[in-house]
């Protein structure tokens, strides 16, 4: 008895073992694409955005920022610039909805979220995935970890553009939103598949047509 429940089990871990393994192939093909297709058909967009930015304030168009990934690595994201230049000279902040330092265009751009339209580059450096928790900095990430130790189960997968944390509660502007957010971000690694990606996905489209980005 004992040695055909030790067979179940072992069937079972590798049920689970191949299903990730499927899921994880499926979920990067869907990443790669949709990434380099929404760059193609967004390059117009871009352009303009670019050349906007540009004329509305000094400083770069394209804002990078260090982030922890997957299994704690660092890497560099990349955002459209909504703050002005030299917004943050000092200690790490967070930005509020009604952030002084974010730029009239900026406003825009992140209630739209058409800010993160250069993550899609970050895709296809295999830094970050469509879905999956929003990176943070290290900074916080120390912050957060003394009050809840389970956000490093966060760094088992990629980071993602979008997240079940941002769509259900947005952005944080202090740890203790960061840590309410959370929550949702635990129960996504918990129940975790293709198709609470697919939901997500949804969500966030609904998001971005509603702006409710902020």
């Amino acid at each position: 008895m004992t040695e055909t429940k030790s067979q179940d089990a072992r069937q079972d871990s590798v049920i689970r073992v191949h299903r990730t393994t499927l899921d994880d192939i499926i979920r990067k093909v869907f990443d790669l694409l949709i990434s380099l297709v929404s760059l193609i058909i967004l390059s117009p967009v871009i352009i303009i955005l670019a050349i906007i930015i540009m004329i509305s304030g000094n400083g770069p168009v394209i804002y990078t920022q260090d982030r922890i990934g997957k299994n704690g690595k660092p890497f560099v994201i990349y955002k459209f610039r909504s703050m002005k230049y030299d917004a943050e000279t000092g200690k790490p902040m967070l930005s509020g909805i009604n952030e002084e330092r974010i730029t009239f265009i900026g406003r825009y751009l992140r209630k739209y979220r058409i800010d993160e339209i250069p993550n899609f580059i970050n895709v296809l450096k295999g830094e970050m995935s469509l879905v999956g928790p929003r990176p943070e900095r290290q900074f916080f990430i120390d912050q957060i970890v003394k009050r809840n130790p389970d956000f490093m189960l966060l760094l088992s997968v990629k980071p993602g553009i979008t997240s079940w944390g941002q769509v259900r509660y947005g952005y944080a502007s202090n740890v203790d939103d960061m840590l309410e957010r959370l929550e949702y971000d635990l129960y996504y690694i918990k129940n975790r598949s293709l198709w609470f990606d697919f939901r997500i996905f949804l969500y966030t489209i609904g998001t971005v047509l509603k702006g409710k980005g902020l």
